[in-house]
């Protein structure tokens, strides 16, 4: 049993032994790989445009790239910026767009490694570079697109900018160049901008924009600064349409429907916001919303806006639609009847004095009495003397018929006895 246990035990520590001189003479090797491997890259550039390609190329052998993987990491960043942009290569070069930069600072490194482990095996030390371009005389450039057929672009001219410079615009889609229509200036007659309408845009084809900066007292061949743009990512949205609200079981109920877009219209593309007044703004992507309100309001508001988020990042939002008021279910019965009631006396009150217009009994009621002349009143006076007059002997000779009657009634008397 005693030699049974030892045999295991010694083929265990010799295995150990092995393993750990095995490791030794892979370490001895890998150093040996190492300090065979003296990388060092060389960059230079190309311009082209608003592109620079950036190159570089190392000392390995054909047998070394044959024997193990090789990558590059670039990083660069553009002046006047903080952003670094960090790339993992296998080619030996980079077009970086200048876009509106005057320049950028770059660096490059080799690294090796193992084929079949993909272990690093060796690394070169970072290889700077530094490109200048000309300088930049606008900035804060920014373009959209806006009811479908609209395209806007304005931008800043720098102070350091000379006094006798003058911009140009044109821009390139679907293998086209269109000039600027109309030129949006400043108090000194710069241009700051382009309008231009009845464009109609591939959603998926770039717009490259052309800045063209020239000196109007200098016949040279200006600058140009190059922009490239997607338009469903710069496309404006108009707001949502056939906004409807409705209250049923103690809920604000919410429809609408996406507006026209120059991209796709699938209902996963389009992100929506629902502003209710005195309440939170909430994210939707569904074309309704339901919120519980067990105690409506006399009056509140509702509001939509749209843009796309799904299909393709776009961060610009429509404006908001037209609000739509909802009231409580007494409100809104009462303003019913009131309406109802209200349209037929505004009917009739309408028909009748078109009527009163039609056969003038406005001008019968409303026509002044004429002051009486002179010799009206003068008659009048005779005529009011004369009945007065007419009366007095009337009554006067009512008495005297009176007393002649009487007289005679007293003779007769005496004649009977």
């Amino acid at each position: 049993m005693a030699r049974v246990t030892v045999i295991p035990a010694l083929l265990i520590l010799s295995f150990f032994q092995h393993k750990t001189l095995f490791s030794t003479v892979l370490a001895s090797a890998q150093e040996d790989i190492n300090d065979a491997l003296r990388l060092h890259n060389v960059l230079w550039t190309t311009k082209n445009d608003s592109r620079v390609i950036l190159s570089w190329n190392n000392n390995l052998t054909k047998e070394e790239i044959k024997k193990y993987t090789v990558k590059y990491v670039l990083i660069y960043k553009f002046f006047n910026t903080t952003k670094e942009r960090k790339e993992r290569l296998q080619e030996k070069e980079k077009i970086i767009h200048l876009k509106l930069h005057s320049g950028f600072n770059a660096k490059v490194k080799t690294q090796l490694f193992a084929k079949e482990t993909e272990n690093i095996i060796k690394e070169s030390d970072w290889t700077e570079f530094t490109y200048k371009a000309p300088p930049v005389y606008i900035q804060n450039l920014s373009c959209i697109i806006y009811n479908i057929s609209f395209f806007n672009c304005t931008w800043h001219i720098k102070a350091e900018a000379p006094e006798d410079i003058q911009i140009f615009t044109s821009y390139r889609h679907v293998g086209k160049i269109f000039a600027c229509q109309q030129y949006i200036k400043n108090t000194r007659k710069k241009n700051i901008g382009c309008h231009m309408k009845e464009i109609y845009f591939q959603p998926s084809r770039k717009i490259n924009l052309n800045i063209t900066v020239r000196n109007l007292r200098n016949s040279s061949r200006g600058l140009s600064y190059y922009e490239a743009f997607t338009p469903q990512r710069i496309e404006k949205l108009n707001p949502p349409i056939n906004v409807s609200v409705s209250l049923e079981n103690r809920s604000i109920k919410i429809h609408w429907k996406p507006p026209p877009t120059i991209g796709s219209t699938k209902k996963k593309c389009f992100l929506y916001q629902v502003k209710i007044t005195d309440h939170k703004i909430v994210n939707v992507t569904a074309e309704n919303y339901t919120y519980p309100f067990h105690k409506p309001a006399k009056k509140c508001a509702v509001q939509v806006r749209v843009k796309k988020e799904i299909c393709i990042a776009n961060k610009i939002w429509s404006e908001w639609s037209e609000p739509v008021f909802i009231h409580n279910e007494k409100t809104v019965d009462i303003l019913l009847l009131s309406l109802g009631l209200l349209c037929p006396l505004v009917f009739l009150g309408g028909l009748l004095i078109y009527a009163c217009r039609r056969f003038r009994c406005l001008e019968v009621i409303t026509t002044p009495v004429p002051r009486p002349s002179d010799s009206i009143k003068t008659w009048l006076a005779d005529e009011t003397h004369h009945q007065k007059h007419m009366s007095i002997q009337m009554e006067m000779h009512s008495e005297m018929t009176l007393g002649t009657t009487e007289e005679n009634r007293d003779e007769n008397i005496q004649l009977h006895v």
